[in-house]
Formats: structure tokens, C-alpha cells, sequence
């Protein structure tokens, strides 16, 4: 009896899908690192895509792509979309947090006028891919599953943190009062300067916006 062998070799530059790089053997098996790497490569892609399309804008294969890995391999990683919506957020949030505290430690003098020039300039506005996920996605998130709304609950709280300790003022409950309009305002400021077509409008929102939070600050 003749027995015949194939050897089939893979085409090259084809994405890679680590949920079927393995057998009951471990055979090819994916390493960890190398897992954990892949979805953050995801949740980076995420991120950026839902906060310049919307969730609805940015299906699972879009991101996939984006990340430069199969299709077949999202749900090894994620239960749903839902799932990765609240995650990318969570990840979004987590990096404006970090960049407010960068800001904040750039401009020990005047930390709160420094939060309002990085917020609301150009650059972050017609920059929404890289930006604040409220202003991206907060009609989004609001239409969307409790872990979503659960992770931007979670994801207001240290930014409006950095806001309290910011602000001038000897009592932390009116900084904290004072923190939370600032962040209302600047999500809304930044969200209408984004709706609107004409280049003068927006540049003005943003500088309103600014002024009257400065002046209600007492800065």
C-alpha cells in the first residue's frame, strides 16, 4: 500500500487568526504574550475606530482588519461586540486620564487653564479618533448596553478628579461641583464645535467655552 503525503505551505502575507493556531496537542500553539498581544492590537484599533465612526460605524471586521488580524479570531477574545465596545472604552478613558495628568504636571502653576487649552483646541477637535471618548461617543454610549454605560461611569470619575484638584478654591465640595459642570461643558463645548460647518463657529464655541470656565473658576 502506497501512502501519499501533501505538505501544503501558507500563503505568505496572509492575516493570521490565533484562535486556530493550535491542536488538542498544542501543536502550534499561540503563546501568551503573544495573545495578549493580538488583543490589545484589537482593543487599540477599537478604540480609535468607535470614538471616529461610533459603535454603530465600526463593525467587528473593520477592526479586525484594522489590527491586521482574521475575523475567526474575535470571539477568542471578546464575548461581543458589546463586550469590546466597553473595553475599548475603558482603555480610551484610561489614556485621557494619563494625558490630563501629563498636562496637569506640565503646568504646575496653572493646571486647570491648561486642561481647558488641551481640550478645547483645533487639534482635538478635528481629532476625533485620538480624543475624548464622551465627546466621541456619549450619545452612543447612552443608547447602548449597561457594560458600556457601566464603563463610562467608571471612566467620568478620575477625569473629573483631575478637574476637582485643578480648579482654584479652598473647598473640595464646591472644586467638585465647579469639576463637574467643566466636564459637562467641555463634552458639550467640543461636541457642538464638531456638529457644525463653518470654521468661525467652531473656533468660537471653543474659545466660549474657555473664557466662561476660566471666569466661573475665578482664574
Amino acid at each position: 500500500m502506497m501512502i501519499v503525503i501533501y505538505f501544503v505551505k501558507r500563503p505568505s502575507g496572509r492575516r493570521i487568526d490565533d484562535s486556530k493556531l493550535h491542536d488538542r496537542d498544542g501543536a502550534m500553539r499561540v503563546s501568551r504574550e503573544k495573545a495578549a498581544e493580538n488583543r490589545e492590537r484589537i482593543l487599540k484599533a477599537a478604540a480609535g475606530l468607535f470614538r471616529a465612526k461610533g459603535f454603530s460605524g465600526a463593525g467587528v471586521a473593520d477592526i479586525m482588519q484594522a489590527a491586521d488580524l482574521t475575523h475567526g479570531g474575535f470571539y477568542g477574545h471578546f464575548a461581543s461586540k458589546d463586550d469590546l465596545a466597553a473595553q475599548a472604552s475603558r482603555r480610551a478613558m484610561r489614556r485621557s486620564a494619563a494625558v490630563w495628568q501629563g498636562v496637569v504636571s506640565d503646568a504646575p502653576d496653572h493646571p486647570y487653564a491648561a486642561l481647558l487649552d488641551h481640550y478645547l483646541s483645533p487639534r482635538h477637535r478635528d481629532d476625533p479618533g485620538r480624543g475624548c471618548a464622551f465627546a466621541a461617543l456619549g450619545n452612543d454610549a447612552a443608547r447602548s448596553a449597561k457594560s458600556v454605560r457601566h464603563a463610562f461611569t467608571e471612566g467620568l470619575e478620575p477625569l473629573v478628579a483631575i478637574l476637582t484638584d485643578a480648579i482654584p478654591g479652598s473647598s473640595k465640595a464646591a472644586r467638585r461641583r465647579k469639576a463637574v459642570t467643566a466636564m459637562a461643558t467641555l463634552v458639550g463645548a467640543l461636541t457642538l464645535a464638531r456638529a457644525v460647518d463653518d470654521p468661525r463657529l467652531s473656533d468660537e464655541i471653543l474659545a466660549a467655552a474657555r473664557r466662561e470656565l476660566l471666569a466661573a473658576a475665578g482664574c
